[in-house]
This record gives structure tokens, C-alpha cells and sequence, in this order.
């Protein structure tokens, strides 16, 4: 095994994706209570094309370069992992790479029957999913959870959790043809919100319990509207605006619970106790072939660039993947 591998950098410290260049660096030591993974698939997110534009810096310890989620093989083992096990894992930076080292506890087995690539994609968007739809917005059978970005690989993934558990669905997106598809994956009814107006469409449908939402500012409103009394608006991301004008009245009226998180800055003791919880409540569902993950689309390691633009332009459903 070489000292040096190749990963992606971004040239200049951040800039627009041509920015990602394939580089040589030293090859990563695990440190008590990490392994060494030599990746075989990398997982792309829109965190990571925030921090190459310099707005989502890695939280101490963490690699500068790219890349929350991978898969692979095991070289160097710790905790219960050992050689040769194949696994899973969330990071917090730097799996655009050759190796990468994680947290043992960070790890999680591949499920039986998905391949290097299926497996990447399945930490960072399961981990935040059931954090925030299951965690801080309590979903339960029975309940209706509208997710916003159905056809995103949060939303593909939101889709299967949330049906898995016994919840209702309704899911919204940009376009006819991403209506359509939200359907195809399992959502109960979908909306084009180019077209209609999702707040009337989940009214007359009963209202939302759980709302999952990344578009923010621009869609309180209407999730408000939207909410059942006792219902929990989480937020992921504000692509549509950060600060919310916020009718404290009807909140109350409500008794709606306004909430939201981050899953890279979380401690490494918080990491591994939302992972144990994965592995007892989602595992189960994939292995069940009720969790599927949803791949676009998959680009070469030296061409992360192309993988970024691909995300940015928006087309995708399910997940981008780099194959090492």
C-alpha cells in the first residue's frame, strides 16, 4: 500500500466546480478508534457543493477535502470492524479519496445484496432522515409527512423511510415529469408545484403532520397553512431564503413545532449513537428491500467536477455517486 493517493482538492481553497482537480496527497493514518477504509464509492451532497464555494466549512479534526459518505473495504480495523469487512460510513470530510478513516463507530455493515456503489449512497441521507423526520419530527404510523425535493436524493430517501414506517406521503416537485416519478418511488400523492399550489392539495388530502422542508423562507408560509394542529415544520437547508417572518398567532393556534438541525458539526458521541439507531430501525428496511437506494447518476473519481455540475443543474433523481 503506497503513502500517497489520489483525491480531489479544490484549487484555490473554493470556487465553481471546475474547481475540483485530482491531486496526490498523503495517505490518511487512523488514529485510536478509526479505520481505514480503502474506498470504493463516494457519495456526492449539496453540502459539498456549498463548502467548494467556501460557505460550509468542515467542523475541527475534519479533512479539508470533499466527500461525507462512502463505502469500501476495510484495511487497518478498530471497535468491531476488522480487514476485509465491507462497510459504509458517514464522515465528516474527506471521502473524495483513495482511503479515507472514520470513527469505527461512524461504520455500518453493507447490507446484504447492494453493491459498493448502492451502499454510498445510503449514510448521509439516511442518517439526516431519520434525525429529522423520525427524531425531531417524531413521524409514526399513521401520520402524513409532506417532503419537499421529492425526487432529491434527501427526498428519494425520505419517500422509503417514511413509507416503511407506516406514514402517508406526499411529496413535491418542480415539473410535471418530477411529479410523476415521486409517485413512481412510493409517494401516496405528489405535487407540481409549478403548476399547483401544494398547501391546497395537502389540505384536501387531510394536512401534513411532519413537514420536511430545504427550500425555507419562500414555503413558510404555505407549510404553515399546510400543518396539522400539533404538526412539526423541520428544516434541512433554506435554499429559498434563511430568515422566516413567523405568524407567532397562528403557531400557537397550531401548536406547531418549528425546528430543524445539521448532521456534519454533530459530536462524534452523537454520530455514533444516531448510527446504532440507524442500524436497529433503517437497516432492517433495506434489508427488506423496502429502502432502496435511488442512483442517478455515477462520474469517475477525476471527474468530481462533472459530478458537481451534474447536482447543480438540478435534473437528478436519487443520488450522484463517484466510483473509485
Amino acid at each position: 500500500m503506497t503513502q500517497t493517493m489520489t483525491a480531489i482538492a479544490i484549487e484555490g481553497r473554493k470556487g465553481p466546480a471546475e474547481a475540483l482537480q485530482a491531486v496526490q496527497l498523503e495517505r490518511p493514518t487512523p488514529g485510536p478508534g478509526q479505520v481505514l477504509i480503502k474506498v470504493a464509492a463516494a457519495g456526492v451532497n449539496r453540502p459539498d457543493l456549498l463548502q467548494r464555494l467556501g460557505f460550509y466549512p468542515p467542523p475541527p479534526g475534519a479533512p479539508t477535502t470533499l466527500g461525507l459518505e462512502i463505502a469500501g473495504e476495510v484495511v487497518d480495523g478498530a471497535g468491531r470492524w476488522k480487514a476485509g469487512d465491507k462497510v459504509c460510513a458517514l464522515l465528516g470530510g474527506g471521502g473524495y479519496a483513495e482511503y479515507a478513516v472514520v470513527d469505527a463507530r461512524h461504520a455500518l455493515p453493507i447490507p446484504s445484496g447492494l453493491d459498493p456503489v448502492h451502499a454510498a449512497a445510503l449514510p448521509e441521507t439516511v442518517f439526516t432522515v431519520f434525525a429529522n423526520v423520525f427524531e425531531h419530527g417524531a413521524l409514526k404510523a399513521g401520520e402524513t409527512l409532506l417532503v419537499h425535493g421529492g425526487t432529491s436524493g434527501i427526498g428519494t430517501t425520505a419517500i422509503a423511510m417514511a413509507k416503511a414506517a407506516g406514514a402517508k406521503v406526499i411529496a413535491t416537485g418542480r415539473g410535471s415529469d418530477k411529479k410523476a416519478k415521486a409517485l413512481e418511488l412510493g409517494a401516496d400523492i405528489a405535487v407540481d408545484t409549478k403548476a399547483e399550489d401544494f398547501a391546497e392539495v395537502v389540505k384536501a388530502a387531510g394536512g401534513a403532520d411532519v413537514i420536511l422542508d430545504m427550500v425555507g423562507a419562500s414555503y413558510f408560509e404555505k407549510n404553515l397553512d399546510a400543518l396539522n394542529t400539533g404538526g412539526r415544520i423541520v428544516y434541512i437547508a433554506s435554499l429559498g431564503g434563511a430568515v422566516l417572518e413567523v405568524p407567532v398567532m397562528k403557531v400557537m393556534q397550531k401548536r406547531a413545532v418549528i425546528t430543524g438541525s445539521t448532521l456534519r458539526p454533530r459530536s462524534a458521541d452523537e454520530k455514533a449513537r444516531l448510527a446504532a439507531e440507524v442500524e436497529r430501525v433503517a437497516w432492517p428496511w433495506v434489508a427488506a428491500g423496502k429502502l432502496k437506494p435511488i442512483v442517478d447518476a455515477t462520474f469517475p473519481l477525476a471527474d468530481a467536477a462533472k459530478a458537481h455540475a451534474h447536482l447543480e443543474a438540478g435534473e437528478h433523481v436519487g443520488k450522484v455517486v463517484l466510483v473509485v
